[in-house]
């Protein structure tokens, strides 16, 4: 296996694991219809998100009752169904942004541990 084939499968690891963070931190800011959280997603650097992989996930999520979910009639087309945070979720994201800030810190730390002081 070249390097390269194993920082690929790395990256698509860890961004499965993330991708949920950043769908809750988007929808911290404020309620989104699926398509546009594609958009806002896309444009952060190697998340490769597409509808198909949003939609399991909001759904996912409103079952966990940390997303809920309204539609609202579009005089450009059809319904456009909006998400966003339950109470639940706006404590969980907080949650979930300090255990990941924490497991940052802690894997930074173990890479310093082998450095000369």
């Amino acid at each position: 296996m070249t390097e390269h084939d194993i920082l690929a499968n790395w990256t698509a690891q860890a961004r499965k694991g993330l991708l949920e963070l950043g769908v809750l931190n988007a929808l911290s800011e404020e309620e989104r219809y699926g398509y546009d959280l594609v958009k806002s997603l896309v444009a952060w650097s190697g998340l490769d998100i597409t509808e198909g992989t949003i939609y399991p996930l909001l759904s996912r999520l409103r079952k966990q009752g940390l997303v809920e979910t309204r539609l609202v009639e579009s005089s450009g087309g059809p319904a456009r169904k909006y998400y966003a945070l339950t109470a639940e979720g706006r404590d969980v994201t907080v949650l979930m942004n300090q255990r990941f800030e924490a497991l940052v810190a802690g894997v930074r730390a173990q890479g310093r541990k082998g450095d000369p002081a």
